[in-house]
């Protein structure tokens, strides 16, 4: 009886609330950069209950549902009726230069150092921090993704855009002026920190700030603009080490950033309504974000990180701090499981969304493919310039064929599956075409020609281009409308941990493997410790002759191998394909 009491107390209480909403929303909204009232609404009504109180608990979500829904269609028909509430033409291209050159910021970021690390390892003599560059950047991106999503809806989306592109352009500052290795390491976990609510971010804003109907039209523009960002990184990474300085790879950052921060400041004004969230305490809102499970996840992923980094190169893999690091990853990834099946719905990653089939499959197969595609994106042009003695730019210019295939076979693709309806066959071939490239690129020797290196990267490349999309296509096909934005989460985050995770996996291989070769040659003064503290680009003119040709042909070993990793990785993507469901999107909206 108490209990059905409380409960109809509750609802009563509740619908009072939403009476109030509703009248709100038929007052004039206020133009203040925030979020809609249902939104918000939304997240103040989620309150833990107890175990006990399930009935409770069930009958409240239904009255919310109900209501919120509700507000929902409100709130996008009165969006419809008046249009007036989007930025004028003149004000939404000034909001799409900004959005598009933050975003060119981003993708810059994943593709410019590759062609200027081995320039790096010569001023800082750091061969074994190679893994780092890439890793920290990828493991901050990746780590924080699902925060700034939860940012994203309690908060003002301007005002948090905004943070983001600071905390980017903070980090890209850091890597230009660092006497150190350590600080370039530093820098570019700052910039991926920022970098992870940049690329969300924008497109959130163009949600916000165009009709749905011509929405598809900003976005293909913004991922135009990553596309070509990512295929324009290696070439300006090689222009700036050659002709400039490295460090300009990261300064060229601020000022697009500078400009992207002025035009969002002054003409992007979202409508906002009033809400409980601001009326609530500090702790009252800490208690909306899933802290437990992330002071769990981020050190134990960095554990695992430092293991696989430091294990057999640093120190044996039977040494105590690589076991200890390896317990630490495994405990805290086992109370972060735990703490996302005891939150269930106030979980950074529900269980639900989680163990449905297309989203664990998904996940698999973009880790797998995310894995593969960096380690190449890292490792080709070091390659150029040691085996081949190419210049930084030269080396962009010989990856173009990996970078390339992927952004043409990416838009074919997409059109094949708009076509077609399945996107499921087309993960398959991804994953064969990607395991094919990547092997026949284990086979390059120092000698190989050019149509060698060519047709192995062109192959690669159209893998990763059929596949990269479609884990996106998938989840928002399969999902329900309120877990996609979860469910989009969790693929880019499988995909840049992938990422992070075996970039370190390689460059282990790769340090190795090196200091392998140079010992079993035995040569007379030729350590494998002196020629992994010279930089790649260094080996022609500290070594001639016989030492010469070991160290070279040792670098080509070492290289290759780190190619067999990503042959891995492609291969097991395919285990990920098979299980996605063969759902058809033709005829849903």
């Amino acid at each position: 009886m108490v209990a059905a009491s409380d409960t109809a107390t509750e609802v009563a209480s509740i619908g009072s609330r939403h009476k109030a909403v509703d009248d709100n929303a038929k007052s004039n909204m206020v133009t203040d950069d925030g979020l809609d009232v249902s939104e918000k609404q939304t997240v103040v009504e989620e309150q833990p209950v107890a175990k006990d109180g399930q009935a409770h608990e069930s009958t409240i979500s239904k009255a919310d549902t109900t209501v919120d829904a509700t507000a929902d269609v409100n709130a996008e028909s009165a969006s419809e009726e008046n249009e007036a509430e989007y930025p004028v033409s003149w004000k939404l291209g000034l909001i799409t230069i900004a959005l598009a050159l933050s975003v060119f910021c981003v993708a810059l970021d994943d593709t410019i150092i590759a062609t200027a690390i081995p320039r790096i390892t010569d001023e800082f003599k750091a061969v074994d921090d190679i893994g780092w560059y890439g890793a920290a950047y990828f493991l901050t991106t990746c780590a924080v993704q699902l925060i700034f999503g939860k940012l994203y809806t309690f908060y003002s989306i301007k005002w948090v855009y905004l943070s983001a592109v600071f905390i980017f352009e903070v980090g890209s500052a850091v890597c230009g002026v660092t006497p150190t290795s350590v600080g370039l390491i530093i820098g570019r976990a700052i910039a991926g920190l920022g970098a992870s609510g940049i690329f969300s971010g924008a497109f959130l804003i163009i949600s916000r700030s165009v009709p749905l109907r011509r929405r598809p039209i900003h976005i293909g523009l913004i991922e135009a603009v990553y596309a070509l960002a990512s295929a324009a990184g290696p070439l300006m990474g090689g222009a700036f080490t050659d002709h400039v300085t490295w460090r300009w790879c990261f300064y060229i950052n601020l000022p697009f950033g500078g400009v992207a921060c002025l035009f969002i400041i002054i003409f992007l004004h979202l409508p906002k309504s009033s809400t409980q969230l601001k009326q609530s305490t500090f702790m009252q809102q800490l208690v909306l974000f899933d802290l437990e499970g992330t002071f769990c996840f981020i050190p134990g992923i960095v554990s695992l990180l430092l293991a696989l980094q430091w294990g057999g190169s640093r120190y044996e893999w039977s040494n105590g701090r690589i076991i200890a690091l390896f317990v630490v990853f495994s405990i805290l990834i086992a109370a972060f499981i735990s703490i996302q099946i005891w939150k269930q719905e106030r979980a950074t990653v529900p269980s639900r969304i989680v163990m449905n089939r297309t989203v664990w499959a998904c996940s698999a197969f973009t880790a797998c493919l995310g894995a593969a595609f960096f380690i190449m994106v890292y490792y080709l042009p070091i390659w150029f310039q040691s085996i081949q003695g190419s210049s930084a730019v030269n080396s962009g210019i010989r990856s173009l064929p990996l970078i390339l295939g992927y952004i043409v076979l990416s838009m074919i693709s997409g059109g094949f599956v708009t076509a077609l309806g399945y996107y499921t066959p087309f993960m398959i071939a991804s994953a064969i075409l990607m395991a094919i490239g990547a092997g026949l690129l284990t086979t390059l020797e120092v000698d190989s020609n050019r149509k060698a290196w060519i047709g192995y990267q062109c192959l690669l490349g159209f893998g990763v281009g059929l596949g990269m999309q479609q884990p996106m296509v998938a989840v928002q096909a399969s999902l329900k409308p309120a877990d996609v934005p979860i469910g989009t989460a969790i693929i880019i985050f499988s995909q840049t941990l992938g990422g992070a995770l075996f970039i370190c996996v390689a460059q282990n291989v790769f340090q190795n493997k090196l200091m392998e070769s140079i010992t079993k040659a035995n040569f007379p003064g030729l350590t494998g410790h002196d020629v992994v503290k010279i930089g790649a680009t260094q080996i022609r003119s500290t070594y001639q002759g016989e030492a010469f040709h070991i160290v070279l042909n040792s670098y080509n070993t070492a290289i290759t191998n780190c190619f067999y990793v990503a042959v891995a990785m492609a291969s097991l993507s395919l285990i990920g394909a098979v299980f996605v469901p063969w759902n058809s999107i033709k005829g849903k909206k």
